[in-house]
């Protein structure tokens, strides 16, 4: 595979709006670095190849060899991916259910592969004071319950994986959405040099998403609305609802939905995974039948045999996934990837240039149909 670096990142993903801010591009190069919602170039780079490029998730990305890699199989045509397992779940610690989003599921496995010792930290993503999300190293529960909800933000998690020091052997839980769940497959096929050993990472959760909200704009909006040292907590409840919630010291406000989705990163819809395929497990919500639990998709050996774990140890409350929440939850994510490869399609005028699918020409067929 040809490598490029920062000049035709540049060029042609920040420069074109196709830049999710996942951080995988900086952290580890003194060129590039996350600010105020945007990646920015701080020096001129001379480089004509650069892993900031190659681990991008929006450059093209070979899903065959990305699904050999973490499954040992070629890239199927399911339309949640590799899928051992679909369930509900939800934690059985009542502080993390109140604290986290949904059923606490993330927090709950992760305190657990802390306290089991599969890892010795997790990189995930915590808001600061005034609700700006960035990258953090969780090293237990109690930093994992600061990190537990989310703004809704795009969020650099990746940097912070990368700033991690080459020397380190911590193993290394990384929680992300199916961007950067993307970006870390892609460093597990091509190793890095000068960085922390990707083998570090002994745990991959993936976040569903269908959007985030473009970091500097949204925040904007937030601070001129919301007293934002007053906020505890964001959530977007599911059909019938249509409202952006916003927990405070004093109770909940709302907004329609409507007045959020003009913030909603351009770029994601050109990204064709919802269900963040290329991890251990992937956790999303449990939809409104289900408040408070949520959908579970364990993936490879190392995920389920951590969800059996939870379970035998009664961290998690489980249920099998209802037939028609799994048929819902199918046609969400083949709506995604529909909308992402006629965007891509679109957008350079040409099927050959989908810059996501190195798979075979049936599935790319199967998908524009």
């Amino acid at each position: 595979m040809k490598v490029r670096g920062s000049k035709e990142l540049l060029e042609e993903i920040i420069g074109s709006g196709l830049c999710v801010y996942c951080g995988a591009c900086s952290g580890g190069c003194p060129y590039l670095a996350p600010y105020k919602g945007r990646v920015v170039l701080l020096h001129n780079c001379a480089l004509s190849q650069g892993q900031c490029y190659q681990y991008c998730p929006q450059t093209y990305t070979d899903m065959d060899e990305l699904s050999q890699q973490i499954f040992g199989v070629p890239y199927g045509q399911d339309e949640i991916g590799v899928a051992r397992e679909t369930l509900l779940a939800r934690s059985t610690n009542a502080e993390i259910r109140e604290k986290g989003q949904d059923g606490g599921v993330v927090t709950t496995i992760l305190s657990l592969a802390l306290d089991e010792g599969l890892i010795d930290c997790a990189v995930t993503s915590r808001m600061s004071v005034d609700k700006t999300p960035a990258g953090f190293l969780a090293r237990n529960q109690e930093e994992l319950l600061k990190c537990s909800t989310t703004s809704y933000e795009a969020s650099p998690v990746l940097e912070a994986y990368n700033r991690i020091p080459k020397q380190s052997t911590e193993k290394l839980g990384v929680v992300g959405l199916p961007c950067q769940v993307r970006a870390l497959a892609k460093m597990k096929a091509y190793p890095p040099e000068n960085r922390v050993n990707v083998n570090n990472i002994k745990l991959v959760v993936g976040i569903f998403c269908g959007w985030a909200l473009l970091p500097a704009e949204f925040h904007q909006f937030l601070t001129e609305n919301y007293d934002l040292s007053q906020v505890v907590k964001f959530d977007i409840p599911h059909h019938p609802e249509h409202t952006f919630d916003v927990y405070t010291k004093s109770g909940k406000k709302s907004i329609e939905i409507n007045e959020v989705r003009k913030f909603i990163n351009p770029a994601c819809s050109y990204c064709p995974d919802m269900v963040a395929e290329f991890a251990d497990i992937s956790v999303g919500s449990g939809r409104h039948k289900y408040k408070g639990w949520n959908t579970v998709i364990v993936r490879t050996k190392t995920g389920a045999e951590l969800m059996e774990l939870a379970k035998a140890k009664a961290a998690l409350e489980c249920q099998p996934l209802p037939d028609e929440n799994l048929i819902n939850l199918k046609q969400a994510a083949l709506r995604k990837k529909k909308r992402a490869l006629a965007n891509i399609v679109a957008k350079t005028g040409s099927k050959k240039n989908l810059l996501y699918l190195g798979v075979s020409p049936a599935l790319v067929n199967k998908l524009l149909t």
